[in-house]
């Protein structure tokens, strides 16, 4: 049954994150012909970071709380490769405020994947026999 749910909430997402790639790689041609061809860039990427932002939000709300724990496990999977993102700007960059932006990324998906360590390990501990 857990098993049904979790590919039925994989497959959820899956459409979600389909729907939004799909729009976002025609979206700047309808906002060309729209506008006429003269939509600022900036503001594209805006109403795409947005729209992203409240396609991620319905996805993560709808989650079961027994498929919880293996989408962390994918998060921390995800915050592992930015990881290697901000040493990349650290390491690379000449530029002190990349190097800054760098450091603060590697600090902040630092906390991210050990908190979800801390998350995940808290509720496999709910599955298990209390010892009496």
């Amino acid at each position: 049954m857990a098993s049904e749910a979790m590919d039925r909430a994989l497959e959820q997402l899956d459409q979600a994150v389909t729907a939004v790639v799909t729009a976002a790689a025609h979206a700047p041609e309808a906002a060309s012909v729209a506008t006429g061809g003269a939509i600022d860039p900036f503001v594209f990427q805006l109403a795409i970071f947005v729209l992203s932002i409240f396609v991620g939000y319905y996805v993560v709300w709808s989650v079961t709380p027994a498929l919880h724990t293996p989408l962390m496990a994918v998060t921390n999977a995800i915050s592992s490769v930015i990881v290697v993102g901000a040493l990349l700007a650290v390491g690379i960059s000449t530029s002190g405020l990349a190097t800054g932006f760098g450091f603060v990324a590697l600090v902040l998906v630092s906390v991210n994947i050990f908190g979800g360590f801390l998350v995940t390990q808290r509720m496999l501990s709910m599955y298990r026999k209390k010892d009496r």
